[in-house]
């Protein structure tokens, strides 16, 4: 984990920049996710967390259990996004992209994405892919997020970030991110995270490279949410393409 000892006055983007990338890049390489240090105040987090219930922010609604995609509820919101949400995206972004390029390189696959955020969105937007996806997360007791990727076309952004809005032990207990990685010839390998509050993880949309004899190979990779115990689960999620 990188040094949190950052001035309360710094805002968001210069946190994401602040951060050791260079250790935060070799967490990805090995394990395909990095946790962060603290990039939002606990206030900041309350702030966030209480926009869900502004229901025109959002775009949709999607009651998981009604899906089969486990049980709670999260909201995407419009393109209209909130300051600090906005900060956030375009703050990561350049700090992936050398990340998403690597990896594309290793698995001889094209690395499309371009230098800037605004024109990776307009590339999505020319090819139907034109919704934000950018979510807010609520689970209660008894709620859980079933395994699942957050592939929306075939534009698609190989990192991602989900940040803790509540104190794991205090306002909520379980709720455990779990990622699982699906190797070549073995069983899959399972790895869960508590998500301090105003941490992000940063964690594969879909696949990574692994080493191998024959050089890299693909590994695949789902998320998920344990299920929550008791208390109330708010997470900020942050996807670099938008949906069709």
């Amino acid at each position: 984990m990188t040094d949190t000892t950052q001035p309360a006055h710094a805002d968001a983007g210069a946190r994401v920049a602040a951060e050791d990338w260079d250790a935060l890049t070799a967490e990805l390489d090995e394990h395909g996710h990095a946790l962060t240090g603290r990039l939002l105040t606990p206030e900041a987090c309350r702030d966030i967390a209480a926009l869900y219930d502004e229901t025109d922010r959002f775009r949709s609604t999607v009651d998981m259990a009604r899906y089969r995609f486990g049980s709670g509820q999260y909201r995407y919101f419009t393109h209209e996004l909130p300051d600090t949400v906005r900060e956030l995206r375009e703050a990561f972004y350049p700090r992936l992209l050398p990340v998403a390029r690597d990896w594309a390189a290793r698995l001889g696959k094209p690395a499309p994405w371009p230098g800037s955020l605004g024109e990776w969105l307009e590339m999505c937007h020319a090819a139907g892919q034109a919704k934000s996806a950018q979510i807010l997360l609520r689970y209660g007791p008894g709620d859980w997020n079933a395994l699942h990727r957050d592939v929306f076309g075939d534009m698609l952004f190989p990192l991602q970030v989900v940040i803790g809005l509540d104190a794991p032990g205090t306002d909520f207990t379980g709720g455990e991110f779990v990622m699982t990685e699906q190797r070549p010839r073995a069983q899959s390998r399972a790895s869960s995270t508590t998500l301090p509050q105003g941490h992000g993880l940063i964690f594969t949309t879909r696949d990574r490279p692994v080493a191998s004899k024959r050089g890299w190979s693909t590994g695949p990779m789902r998320h998920g949410v344990s299920t929550v115990r008791s208390g109330r689960r708010h997470t900020l999620g942050l996807v670099f393409h938008d949906a069709a």
